[in-house]
C-alpha cells in the first residue's frame, strides 16, 4: 500500500464520510442511522422496506441530517450488488458499513427446518459477507473504513430455540475476525457490538412475557437495553477513537455475558 499517496490525498472527513446501515428504517438500524446523522455522516438508511426506509429519511432530514433511502435485500445478491452500485454513482463513497440486517426465527433444536435455517444464515451471515465484500472494495480506494457488524449474546451464549439466530451470530463473530485480519493493509477496521435483550419491534413480537422475565432476571442491570444505547457503541466503532481497535465484537447486555449467580 502506498502510504505517501494515502497521506497526500484528501481526508474522508473533508470529503464528507458516507455511512450505510442496512435494515435501518427501524429499531436499532433507526437508532444507529440516526445516532451517525448526528455525528457528521451522510446517512443511507437501507431496508427490504424502501417506504418504511424513506419515512426514515424524511424524519432524519428534519434534523437536518443529509439521508438517502435505499432499497435493499441482504438476502440477494444481486438486490445487494446493485445497491452498492446505486452507492458509487450517488457518492464515489462508502466510508462506513453496518451490516445490522437480519431476521430471528424461534425453534426448538429438532424442529429446526432446514428451510428456515439456510434463510437465516443467508440473510444474516451471508448477506453480511456480500455487504463486507463491497463496501470494503469502495473503501480501500481511500484507505481508510469502518465496518461494523451487529451480532448477538445469542452468539456468545447458547439460549433454548436459538439454532439458526444463534448459529448464524457465532459465524458473523468469526467472519469479523477473519474480515479484521485481511482488510487491515487497506486501512479498514471490523469490529461489531453483541446486543443483549433489547426493546425493538422484533424483540416486542419475538419474545414471550417468559422469555422477557427470564433475560431480566439474568441482566445483572435488571433491564432491557435501548436502540440509543446499541448506537452509542456503533458510533464509537465507526469513529476515529477506535483507530487502533480492530477484530473485537463488544456487548452491549448491561452486564449480561459477565454475570453468573445474581441472587444469593
Amino acid at each position: 500500500m502506498n502510504q505517501l499517496a494515502n497521506k497526500q490525498a484528501p481526508t474522508p472527513f473533508e470529503l464528507g464520510r458516507v455511512a450505510l446501515v442496512t435494515g435501518a428504517a427501524m429499531g436499532i438500524g433507526a437508532a444507529i442511522a440516526e445516532r451517525l446523522g448526528h455525528d457528521g455522516h451522510t446517512v443511507v438508511v437501507a431496508d427490504i422496506n424502501l417506504a418504511a426506509a424513506e419515512e426514515m429519511v424524511a424524519g432524519l432530514k428534519v434534523q437536518g441530517i443529509e439521508a438517502l433511502a435505499l432499497a435493499i435485500d441482504v438476502g440477494d445478491a444481486d438486490s445487494i450488488a446493485a445497491a452498492f452500485a446505486e452507492i458509487q454513482a450517488r457518492f464515489g463513497r462508502c466510508d462506513v458499513l453496518v451490516n445490522n440486517a437480519g431476521i430471528a426465527r424461534t425453534q426448538a433444536f429438532l424442529e429446526c427446518d432446514l428451510g428456515d435455517w439456510q434463510r437465516v444464515l443467508n440473510i444474516n451471515l451471508t448477506g453480511s459477507l456480500l455487504c463486507g465484500q463491497h463496501a470494503a472494495r469502495l473503501m480501500s480506494a481511500n484507505g481508510w473504513g469502518r465496518i461494523i457488524n451487529v451480532a448477538s449474546i445469542s452468539g456468545m451464549r447458547a439460549s433454548m430455540g436459538r439454532t439458526a439466530y444463534g448459529t448464524s451470530k457465532a459465524a458473523i463473530i468469526g467472519l469479523t475476525r477473519q474480515m479484521a485480519v485481511e482488510l487491515a493493509e487497506y486501512g479498514i477496521t471490523v469490529n461489531g457490538i453483541a446486543p443483549g435483550p433489547v426493546d425493538t419491534p422484533l424483540t416486542q413480537t419475538l419474545h414471550s412475557v417468559t422469555t422477557r422475565n427470564s433475560y431480566v432476571k439474568a441482566v445483572p442491570m435488571r433491564r432491557y437495553g435501548t436502540p440509543a444505547e446499541m448506537a452509542g457503541a456503533v458510533a464509537f466503532l465507526a469513529s476515529d477513537d477506535s483507530s487502533y481497535i480492530s477484530g473485537h465484537v463488544i456487548p452491549v447486555d448491561g452486564g449480561f455475558m459477565a454475570s453468573g449467580i445474581l441472587d444469593i
